[in-house]
């Protein structure tokens, strides 16, 4: 019988409300990931877990600031706030969010040299989290994704996801976005849709 699996993409502190790096009303999912979980047999979540020094923070750079755009192991990088530094505050889940039934917790950007925003891959496509071997080992075929942010992470691992062959469902008023761009959160649901992944919104009430 296929399994279904809830992936919660980091819901940490730093990216809720009074984080370094919030996700705007990123908070309001927090209830709703909640009640989901009532849904799900199997909930599995990843974290950003930076070291200190890693080289996607600004401040890692010379004469840079948050929000340019640098090569980084050949690949082009946003620089971001330092953000969800290893065994930080930040780092952590919210007091708010139901962690009791996470089986399962896998962390991305631990590299300093290149970061992750899938959680399967790091962006340069060439180390793998474990995410996918565990999710095989489940016999997960259908994976419902939400948390932060939906641009970013979000995305990315939605479309890992769907390449490595699973059935994709991004719960979208699950998840919230940056949106450093304006639109880039409504260009990247378009993206998926065309990419095969269904974005669904259950209701928030039974």
């Amino acid at each position: 019988m296929a399994k279904r699996a809830l992936l919660i993409i980091d819901v940490q502190n730093d990216f809720l409300q009074g984080g370094s790096l919030a996700v705007p009303r990123g908070d309001e999912i927090i209830p709703l990931l909640n009640k989901l979980q009532e849904q799900f047999e199997l909930i599995i979540a990843t974290k950003d877990w930076h070291p200190k020094n890693h080289k996607s923070f600004a401040s890692q750079h010379k004469n840079r600031k948050v929000g340019d755009v640098v090569i980084l192991n050949g690949q082009k990088q946003i620089l971001w706030p330092d953000h969800c530094v290893q065994n930080s505050f930040g780092s952590e889940f919210p007091s708010t969010l139901n962690t009791e039934n996470i089986e399962k917790i896998f962390y991305k950007g631990t590299d300093k040299n290149i970061d992750s925003y899938s959680g399967f891959l790091d962006n340069d496509r060439k180390k793998k989290t474990g995410l996918e071997e565990y999710l095989r080992q489940k016999r997960v075929e259908d994976i419902y994704i939400a948390g932060l942010a939906t641009d970013y992470c979000v995305k990315c691992t939605a479309l890992d996801g769907k390449a490595a062959g699973f059935n994709i469902f991004v719960i979208e008023n699950a998840c919230r976005g940056v949106d450093l761009d304006k639109g880039n959160v409504d260009r990247v649901i378009k993206e998926m849709k065309e990419n095969g992944i269904k974005i669904i919104k259950p209701p928030t009430k039974r």
